[in-house]
């Protein structure tokens, strides 16, 4: 299916590989900008997506991105892509990077980024500009990338952003507290729209003139021009020009002059000054070093590892896109981007390979926009929709054990559970998800997922045979396929879990596809939920105007 951009909505959320995606889904030239944060750091396993509340990383590794970061089959097909592909600057600079790294992960890295980059350059407009979001790690490669793809003269700008402050890991090198953004265009003309701080008190201690006039504070900038400009060299009102010209010519001088815009000398061989008021200025024109937005804290944090402030990417879209736009973001992980894009007025696009983020990422837009389930402004693709679609996965998965998992992670990201087992192959103990709750996330409740057709009051039994001996507080047993009389006995004979503060919910609780379906996590009943995988969203009041940000 191609993606028709010329509808009234844009707003699409894809399940899979982006570079499949970008391939068959989305058009030439149809993107105005991108922004991409992919994951990489040679010391980092990247399938580790969450952390479980006692800050264990094993509760939720996703694989998805495993193969990405080794020299194998995978890499050797994409680096063939590149190869074939038309663009020889490309294949060149590829080529003699593999040449001079060898077959190792950064080279794994690099060509993943390359047959991705060429695709994106395609689907950007003409006026279009990306954004590549790194650290010092792999940026200087990526930067070499870039220049092959879009061009040397098409590179606008290398951005640090200080993430942090220095921290104590200065033992044989200088901290690392940065991030850098390498900004590139499809063209020489890209949009852009200059970005301004907020007006500090260093900043407005420059304004300290007042006429008294009701104006307010001003300051005095001169009018001499910085390049010889004979066309504008003329004395006004008895004071000479300045020895290489004004900056404005004759009539705008005057017309500065009946605004009383002019500060002229106590002497006569002063210079003419223009008043530039407090009130009528934006702020100082920010440059490529971004030193005030500050990481996430603990408590604004949706629970993504990668996961970057909104004030960066309203930014970012503030500077080169206007309302009606098309963001694309190809790692969208827990979807910042999107819900930026969405509160500025844009349209976008996001793509994730994981079914944890989709989903995510739809109950993140489902909390902060008050929406139903069937009732969203945007569409997803490459995931079930309906209950026939899920059991045409699970089908597909009686003779395909990829699918098996594919639909068991989907299934947990339905009622935002965190995979328990993973998401590898082999024994899960019982335990296929978790959902942590409580004030202080003291609270487990452990998932198990059947999507066949024989299930049985057994099956209940064992749930509860898990939960006991994982002294977790509640089972849920998610299922495909309507339960059994003896089943819905069985769970409610499990009696209730009660915390203080908090009404009683079942010990067990039978939840079917269907109504994670149309109920999503609220199919589920926990006491004071506050599960660090999918933290609410605050709520958005006003999406017509820009947005604060303060998530």
């Amino acid at each position: 299916m191609l993606l028709c951009l010329s509808g009234l909505t844009v707003n699409h959320l894809y399940y899979g590989d982006n570079l499949k995606v970008l391939r068959e889904s989305i058009k030439d030239e149809s993107v105005d900008l991108v922004y991409l944060d992919p994951p990489f750091n040679s010391n980092a396993g990247y399938n580790i997506l969450f952390k479980a509340p006692d800050g264990n990383q094993s509760h939720a590794q996703i694989e998805a991105f495993d193969d990405t970061w080794h020299w194998n089959d995978s890499a050797e097909e994409a680096y063939g892509d590149v190869m074939r592909g038309r663009n020889a600057n490309v294949s060149t600079m590829l080529r003699a990077m593999r040449s001079a790294l060898g077959d190792n992960d950064m080279m794994a890295y690099l060509t993943m980024m390359a047959v991705r980059l060429v695709e994106l350059h395609r689907v950007l407009a003409p006026t279009g500009s990306l954004y590549l979001h790194c650290d010092p790690t792999a940026s200087h490669y990526l930067k070499i990338i870039l220049d092959a793809v879009f061009g040397a003269t098409n590179f606008r700008n290398e951005i640090i952003w200080q993430r942090a402050i220095a921290k104590g890991d200065a033992t044989t090198k200088l901290s690392w507290n940065h991030d850098v953004i390498l900004c590139v265009s499809k063209s020489d003309r890209p949009a852009f729209f200059p970005i301004y701080a907020d007006k500090d008190d260093d900043y407005e201690g420059r304004f300290r003139l007042d006429d008294n006039d009701g104006r307010g504070k001003y300051r005095l900038a001169p009018l001499d021009s910085p390049n010889p400009r004979p066309n504008l060299t003329y004395e006004y009102k008895g004071f000479q020009p300045p020895p290489k010209g004004w900056r404005v010519s004759l009539d705008v001088m005057k017309k500065l002059d009946e605004e009383g815009r002019l500060a002229f000398p106590k002497k006569p061989d002063g210079r003419i000054a223009k008043k530039h008021y407090i009130s009528e200025q934006q702020g100082r024109k920010l440059g490529d070093v971004w030193t005030d937005i500050p990481p996430l804290q603990s408590g604004q944090r949706l629970g993504y590892p990668t996961e970057k402030p909104p004030l960066l990417l309203e930014r970012i879209l503030l500077a080169s896109t206007v309302p009606g736009d098309v963001v694309l973001d190809p790692f969208c992980g827990c979807g910042t981007t999107v819900h930026v894009a969405q509160n500025l007025g844009r349209n976008w696009i996001g793509i994730d390979i994981t079914h944890l983020a989709i989903g995510l990422i739809e109950k993140r837009l489902r909390d902060a926009y008050r929406m139903r389930p069937d009732d969203l402004f945007f569409q997803t693709h490459g995931v079930p929709q309906d209950l026939a679609g899920a059991k045409d996965m699970a089908n597909r998965g009686k003779t395909d054990k990829n699918y098996y998992f594919e639909f068991e992670k989907w299934a947990l990201s339905l009622i935002a559970a965190q995979p328990g087992n993973l998401s590898k192959k082999g024994a899960d103990k019982g335990i296929d998800g978790n959902m942590w709750f409580g004030p202080k996330h003291e609270g487990r409740a452990i998932v198990s997922v059947k999507a066949g057709e024989n299930i049985s009051v057994q099956m209940i039994r064992d749930l509860r045979g898990v939960i006991e001996r994982e002294k977790a507080a509640v089972g849920v047993f998610l299922t495909l396929n309507e339960p059994t009389k003896p089943m819905v006995a069985e769970a409610a004979g499990a009696g209730q879990y009660i915390m203080d503060g908090f009404p009683p919910v079942p010990r067990i609780q039978i939840v079917t596809i269907d109504e994670a379906l149309k109920l999503r996590d609220r199919a589920v009943k926990l006491p004071a939920r506050r599960d660090d995988t999918f933290k609410k969203a605050a709520v958005e009041k006003d999406t017509s105007s820009q947005w604060s940000l303060n998530l």
